[in-house]
């Protein structure tokens, strides 16, 4: 009788294949999780140009980092809208906005939303 000695576990290659499997999974997954949507966009003018006048009273929107202000006068960011359309004939008539010291772009953005909600097209933004 003879004695057969036990070998070790004999070196398996690793297969490339699960893992180029994995791979291509992971990059369908981020494919279908990205978002490829267009960026939000907010027409400005940087000033009144080609000889245009000013008409009307005045409609200067302060914006602060809390507050809001109508030609000096404190307003609620609900009352905006009401307040400037009652200075406005039309919804082509300029209404002038400042951004305040540390009023965030956020902020600025949302009180233009606001009016461009409510028909006003003509806003100004100055410094």
């Amino acid at each position: 009788m003879t004695l057969q000695l036990a070998r070790g576990p004999s070196a398996r290659r690793i297969g490339l294949a699960p893992m180029i499997d994995v791979v291509f999974l992971l990059l369908i997954f981020f494919m279908l999780a990205a978002s490829f949507e267009r960026e939000m966009s907010v027409p400005i003018s940087g000033g009144i140009g080609g000889g245009e006048e000013y008409e009307g009273p005045p409609r200067l929107l302060d914006i602060g980092a809390e507050t809001l202000q109508l030609n000096g006068q404190v307003i609620d960011a609900s009352e905006v809208l009401d307040a400037v359309k009652s200075l406005t004939h039309a919804s082509e008539d300029t209404v002038i906005l400042r951004a305040g010291d540390g009023a965030d772009l956020q902020r600025l953005v949302d009180v233009i939303a606001i009016l461009r909600g409510g028909g006003l097209t003509n806003l100004v933004l100055v410094e």
